[in-house]
C-alpha cells in the first residue's frame, strides 16, 4: 500500500501561527500602554482641575471681601473632592497704586507645583 499523499495541504504552519501570535501580542502590548496613558492624563486633569478651583475660590474670596489687600505672600490650605492642596496668595504691587496684582499658586500636597492663576485687584 502506498502512503496517502496530500496535494493541498490545509491549515497553518508553525511559523505562520508564531507570526500572527507576535502580532497579536504587540498590539495588545500597545493598546494597555495606551489605556494606561490615557488614565494618566485624565487623572492628572482631575487634579489639574481641582488646583483650578482652589486658586479660583481664593482669588474669588478676595474679591468678595471687598478689602485692599495689602503687599506680601498669604498661604493658604484648600480641600477639593477629598485632596489637600496648598497655596500661596502672592500679592504685587503695581505701576498705578490704585491696583495690585494677586497671584494664586497652588501646589499638591507633596509640595509640586502645579498651576498659578493671576488676577489685578482694584482699590474701593
Amino acid at each position: 500500500m502506498r502512503a496517502a499523499s496530500f496535494p493541498h495541504s490545509t491549515g497553518f504552519t508553525l511559523i505562520e501561527v508564531l507570526v500572527a501570535l507576535s502580532i497579536v501580542a504587540i498590539t495588545l502590548a500597545a493598546g494597555v500602554k495606551a489605556a494606561g496613558t490615557l488614565t494618566d492624563n485624565a487623572a492628572r486633569l482631575a487634579q489639574m482641575s481641582q488646583a483650578q478651583w482652589c486658586a479660583e475660590n481664593q482669588l474669588a474670596e478676595l474679591r468678595l471681601s471687598r478689602q485692599f489687600p495689602s503687599v506680601g505672600d498669604t498661604d493658604f490650605e484648600c480641600q477639593q473632592l477629598g485632596r489637600s492642596y496648598r497655596g500661596r496668595l502672592l500679592v504685587r504691587p503695581t505701576p498705578n497704586p490704585n491696583f495690585r496684582r494677586v497671584d494664586a499658586a497652588i501646589a499638591d500636597a507633596g509640595g509640586q507645583s502645579l498651576l498659578a492663576i493671576s488676577t489685578i485687584v482694584g482699590q474701593f
